[in-house]
């Protein structure tokens, strides 16, 4: 919180005892008490003023779910390394007809002529292109 830990915290609280003493103390801390329950209320206010806002159409977003804090890398690595290649590819087919359609093979003689000029096929009589934004 604000770059403060624990033993901050104690020792702002006891500069604070010895600087507002006894008699003042439990007015102060009232104020404090009284600015974090308007601060929670102004949050409140302005939750509800976004809701309103957004429509009833973002009334439905569980918000948690995207919470980052609750996402660990290793369990998502290994989910996508558990996950069958079928699915993962699945989303990448334009059309159901077939696993390879629209795919250049430069293995392939039929996908894959030099002759076509397209940039996608590896030929290795071709020099490597210099890409001088890229360097």
């Amino acid at each position: 919180m604000f770059g403060i830990n624990g033993w901050e915290i104690v020792l702002f609280a006891l500069i604070a005892v010895f600087v507002l003493g006894p008699e003042r103390l439990p007015e102060y801390a009232q104020k404090l008490a009284q600015f974090i329950k308007k601060a929670r209320v102004m949050a409140e206010g302005a939750k509800g003023q976004l809701k309103d806002q957004l429509g009833p159409e973002y009334e439905d977003i569980n918000w948690r779910q995207y919470d980052p804090r609750q996402y660990d890398p290793r369990r998502i690595v290994r989910e996508a390394l558990v996950e069958p290649l079928e699915d993962a590819a699945s989303g990448l087919r334009s059309n159901g007809s077939s696993p390879d359609a629209g795919v250049i093979d430069p293995y392939d003689p039929e996908t894959a002529s030099p002759s076509s000029g397209d940039l996608r096929t590896w030929d290795p009589t071709r020099p490597t292109p210099y890409d001088i934004d890229a360097t």
